[in-house]
């Protein structure tokens, strides 16, 4: 008999389900010559530093680095129960092999290693893996279990980050708290992403706005602007030469521009997409996707990938056809899909992209969730755009002359919407439609040599513009890209942390206190500045950060060494606390 182990309860009730184990007990399912059962999340953690020794409760300079050999291991407090249950059903004598049906990915593959290893289960190992709870998709990969060894460089690239983190966390932590005398939490990923905050508010607060003037021309409602002019003396001079002439118009150009259809959502682009449109953080969007994924309505959403694979063409087909059905996507003038737009194998890692699933056609979508429901038609939204045509649009710049002085305005006029109406349909569908949106409005038909008589001339003052504050949107964007520029062009992954734990990131930052949240815009709080003003630049650098992650990334498919990854962890930590013995004075009026 196999016993599968699911990350969730909820998950475990649908692989169950799918797969025929129907009778119901105490912390599992079963029939059909299977058990079902799962964890809650991380069953086994990290030993914390005082429960290697009694003299690591208290934080001493003296103490430091501490780093265990081995690492231990304790069960998570309030989680015990669901280990025994599932250390019972591993012991059964009618259990003869185990599924890991934890969530596909690095984290749900540690999940499944540490409860098994703390068992001490010896039975042998097979993964499923699966990016999608359709019952098809469930009994599909039951049909193509492999073998659990398959899996583990995945394991110990997650090992090794498990590592990474608690090595950093806790020795940095207390090395600069020590030395603060206040608690100051230094995390691996954390800290880097809060040096970019920290720096985007430095060039705010340091910016020196300045003012300048334009002459404007209103001609058939258009603005149309002189040069900057930076001293109104010189606005005025150009606004008594321009008030009693004529205007011409000098030329008009065009110039064809082709945009073509967006690539499918990976976490991170819809995470920055929903905080554009809605305003959900990285972690509402997350928790969004995942309630979906295991209603069964949406593809695994801890995906880095933006495309599907060629065997999913056909399925792919038809979903775009059920989700041209949905309001307000069923308003779109016909279109012929081309769905091979969507397919690369070579850009497909763990999971494809996220879609959505053929239960969208059985779903009754009015009921879910607003936060659900609007994510959901994001994704539909998406998966339609993706497959449409190009949009064709004509960027026409024209350009007048008037009292000797030259101006100009630009516009667009739309020769193919293409994919922008789907796009258009959606966000008016919408009750709130963001500001961003750059329409191609009705720009008038200006023609060489035209002439305008009584033009209405004003002089209208403008100022230089700060850089802007990171929304989650654009933070998720500079962790994605951090360090870009400094890795190997072939590289992986780039970036800081992962699609699955950026949001956590974030959240982390705010709840410790060094960000906070005004509107849409991430502010970095005083101790947070404070923190990233005394911090070392090895612990700040995302350039060192995103190495690591391609150094995991490495280890994952087998092609670097994970003890030479915690090593070099484990002589930056020693390197730290050698250095950093005392601070400066100024350092101390800090905090």
């Amino acid at each position: 008999m196999k016993l599968i182990i699911a990350e969730k309860p909820s998950v475990a009730k649908s692989i169950a389900s799918a797969l025929g184990a129907a009778s119901r007990a105490d912390g599992f399912y079963e029939g059909n010559g299977l058990i079902v059962s799962w964890c809650v999340g991380h069953l086994v953690s990290p030993m914390d530093a005082a429960s290697y020794d009694e003299r690591f409760k208290k934080w001493r300079y003296d103490d430091l680095p501490i780093l265990p050999e081995p690492f231990r291991y304790v069960l998570a407090p309030g989680k015990e129960d669901a280990f025994y249950n599932l250390r019972s059903l591993m012991n059964r004598a009618d259990v003869d092999s185990i599924v890991n049906a934890c969530d596909a990915g690095r984290e749900g593959e540690l999940i499944f290693r540490l409860v098994y290893g703390m068992t001490g289960c010896t039975k042998r190992v097979e993964r499923l893996w699966i990016s999608s709870m359709e019952d098809s998709a469930i009994r599909e990969g039951f049909s193509e279990l492999r073998p659990g060894s398959d899996y583990d460089a995945l394991y110990h690239s997650s090992l090794c980050r498990q590592k990474a983190d608690w090595l950093v966390g806790i020795n940095a932590t207390r090395l600069f708290s020590v030395l603060y005398h206040r608690t100051l939490n230094v995390g691996r990923v954390q800290t880097p992403t809060l040096a970019m905050l920290v720096e985007r508010d430095g060039r705010i607060s340091t910016f020196k706005k300045e003012k300048f003037h334009h002459v404007k021309l209103d001609l058939n409602g258009v603005e149309v602007l002189s040069q900057r002019f930076q001293h109104l003396s010189q606005a005025q001079s150009a606004l008594v030469n321009c008030s009693e002439s004529e205007v011409i118009c000098t030329s008009v150009t065009k110039e064809q521009k082709k945009e073509n259809p967006p690539k499918l959502y990976d976490l991170t682009t819809l995470q920055r997409e929903a905080n554009r449109i809605f305003g959900y953080t990285a972690k509402q969007t997350l928790e969004y996707a995942q309630s979906l994924y295991e209603k069964k309505l949406l593809t695994y959403p801890r995906t880095d990938s933006r495309y599907l694979t060629a065997d999913m063409e056909e399925t792919a087909t038809v979903l775009v056809h059920l989700a041209a059905k949905l309001p307000p996507f069923d308003t779109c003038s016909n279109f012929y899909p081309l769905v091979a737009l969507t397919i690369s194998d070579k850009d497909v890692t763990d999971h494809h992209a996220i879609i959505p699933t053929m239960e969208i056609e059985k779903a009754n979508l009015k009921i879910l969730p607003v936060g659900e429901r609007n994510l959901l038609l994001l994704v539909c939204c998406k998966l339609l755009c993706a497959v449409a045509n190009p949009h064709i649009y004509d960027v026409v710049t024209a350009t007048f002359e008037c009292g000797g002085y030259d101006f100009t305005v630009k516009g667009k006029r739309d020769f193919v919407e293409g994919w922008q109406e789907i796009h258009r349909i959606f966000r008016s569908s919408l009750k709130d439609a963001p500001e961003d949106e750059d329409t191609a409005g009705d720009f008038p038909e200006f023609t060489q040599g035209q002439t305008f008589h009584d033009v209405k001339v004003t002089i209208c003052e403008r100022f230089t513009a700060p850089p802007k504050p990171y929304t989650e949107d654009t933070l998720l964007s500079a962790m994605e890209t951090a360090g870009k520029e400094d890795m190997p062009e072939d590289a992986e992954r780039k970036g800081l942390g992962t699609p699955a734990t950026r949001a956590a990131i974030i959240e982390k930052l705010v709840a410790a206190g060094f960000v906070e949240r005004k509107g849409k815009s991430l502010i970095p709080t005083k101790d947070g500045i404070n923190l990233v003003t005394v911090l070392p630049d090895s612990l700040k650098s995302p350039v060192l950060t995103a190495e690591w992650e391609q150094q995991l990334t490495a280890i994952a498919r087998g092609e670097a060494d994970p003890d030479t990854f915690t090593d070099g962890i484990c002589d930056m930590v020693r390197e730290l606390v050698k250095k950093y013995t005392g601070i400066s004075e100024e350092g101390q009026k800090l905090f």
